[in-house]
C-alpha cells in the first residue's frame, strides 16, 4: 500500500518547510529597520524567541534594528490587573539584553510598543510610567487594537476586542494622552474597520497613529473568494485614511493565514515572485496614498513565517520597492520607522 503523500508534508512555518525555498538576497546592502515583530515564550501560541529572531534577521539582509510589537506575551500572573501587561515589556527587555549578549553582531531590539487599556484613564499614566521604567529607554508607544471580527470562528488568529471601541470617549482620551506624552498609537484591525481608524485619527489629530498590516484584508470565512471586491472598497477607504496627516502605514503582514492566500497550508512556502504577483497592488496603492515618507515595510514575524521565510519576504518587498527612487526606498525600509519610533541607529 502506498503511503498518503499528505502524511509526509512538512509542517508550515517550521525551519524544514521554509528551507524548501531559498533565494539569493536582493539588494543586500540596503539598511532595514524592521518595525514590527513579536516574541513569544515557549508556552506562547506561536513560540518565537531570540534565537529564532536572530536567525531570521541574520539570513542575509542588512537588518540594523527591530521593533517589538505587543502580542499578549508573558503578562504578569499576579499583582494589580492594570499592571500585568508590564510583564510583557519586562520579558522583551530581558530578551533584548540576551540578544545582545548571545548575538552581538546582529540587530538590536531598539524599541517596544507595549499594551495598555487606553480606556482606563484612572490608571493610564501609571501604566505608561511603568512601561517606561521597565523598557529601559526602549518604550515608544501602545497598541490597544480595534480588531473586532465579524466571524471569529473562521479566523486562525481572531482579534479580541468589542465593536465600536473607537467611539468611546474614554478610549479617545487615552489615545490623546499618548500624543500628549510623545508616544505613538498602533492599531490592528480588519478591512471592514478602516473607517473606524479614520474617524479616530480625525478625532485625535495630535497623536501619531500607525496602521498595521494594510488594515488586514481578510480572505477566509465570509470573505473567501471576494478579494477583488474587497480590494476595490479597500482602495477607497485607505485613500480616505491617508488624508489624515497623523497616520502612517506599516506595509506588510499580508501573508497571515487569515488573509486567505493559502500558503500556510501549502506543501512549500511562497517565493518572492509569488508574493509580488499576488500582493504588489496592495503595496503600490498604499504607497501612492501615503507617500514613501509615511510608509514602512514590516515583517510581522513570526505570524507571516507561516507562509514565507524572512529572507524571501524581504526579497519580495525589495522587488516591489524597485519601482521607487533610492531615497524613497531608504525611507520605506528604514527612514520612516527611524523617525516615527525615534530609533537612534
Amino acid at each position: 500500500m502506498n503511503a498518503d503523500p499528505a502524511s509526509h508534508q512538512l509542517e508550515p512555518g517550521t525551519d524544514a518547510w521554509l528551507a524548501q525555498v531559498v533565494e539569493p538576497v536582493v539588494d543586500p546592502d540596503r539598511e532595514i529597520i524592521d518595525p514590527h515583530h513579536h516574541l513569544w515564550p515557549s508556552s506562547g501560541r506561536l513560540p518565537y524567541d531570540i534565537a529564532d529572531l536572530a536567525a531570521d534577521t541574520g539570513s542575509g539582509h542588512n537588518v540594523i534594528a527591530t521593533m517589538f510589537m505587543e502580542c499578549h506575551a508573558a503578562y504578569r500572573e499576579e499583582g494589580p490587573t492594570h499592571l500585568r501587561v508590564i510583564g510583557e515589556t519586562e520579558f522583551v527587555v530581558d530578551s533584548a539584553e540576551r540578544l545582545v549578549d548571545e548575538h552581538p553582531d546582529g540587530p538590536p531590539i531598539a524599541g517596544i510598543v507595549g499594551a495598555a487599556d487606553l480606556s482606563d484613564l484612572d490608571h493610564l499614566d501609571e501604566v505608561l510610567d511603568a512601561h517606561e521604567t521597565a523598557a529601559k529607554g526602549r518604550f515608544r508607544g501602545i497598541r490597544d487594537a480595534l480588531s473586532s471580527p465579524l466571524e471569529p470562528e473562521a479566523l486562525r488568529i481572531p482579534g479580541r476586542y468589542g465593536p465600536n471601541k473607537y467611539l468611546g470617549a474614554e478610549f479617545r482620551a487615552g489615545v490623546a494622552r499618548l500624543g500628549e506624552r510623545g508616544f505613538t498609537y498602533d492599531t490592528w484591525h480588519y478591512h471592514h474597520q478602516i473607517h473606524e481608524m479614520t474617524a479616530l485619527a480625525r478625532a485625535v489629530p495630535d497623536t501619531t497613529m500607525v496602521l498595521d498590516h494594510f488594515g488586514t484584508p481578510l480572505g477566509v470565512g465570509m470573505f473567501a473568494g471576494k478579494r477583488a471586491e474587497i480590494f476595490e472598497q479597500w482602495k477607497v477607504d485607505l485613500a480616505d485614511l491617508a488624508t489624515c496627516p497623523n497616520v502612517v502605514a506599516k506595509i506588510g503582514g499580508l501573508a497571515m493565514p487569515d488573509n486567505g492566500y493559502g500558503w500556510d497550508r501549502a506543501p512549500r512556502p511562497a517565493t518572492s515572485d509569488e508574493l509580488v504577483g499576488q500582493q504588489a497592488d496592495w503595496y503600490h496603492h498604499t504607497i501612492q496614498c501615503f507617500g514613501p515618507e509615511r510608509c514602512m515595510f514590516e515583517s510581522n514575524f513570526p505570524v507571516d513565517r507561516l507562509s514565507i521565510s524572512y529572507g524571501v519576504l524581504f526579497n519580495a518587498l525589495k522587488k516591489i520597492a524597485a519601482a521607487y527612487s533610492d531615497d524613497e526606498q531608504n525611507a520605506m525600509f528604514a527612514g520612516t520607522a527611524r523617525r516615527v519610533y525615534s530609533i537612534d541607529i
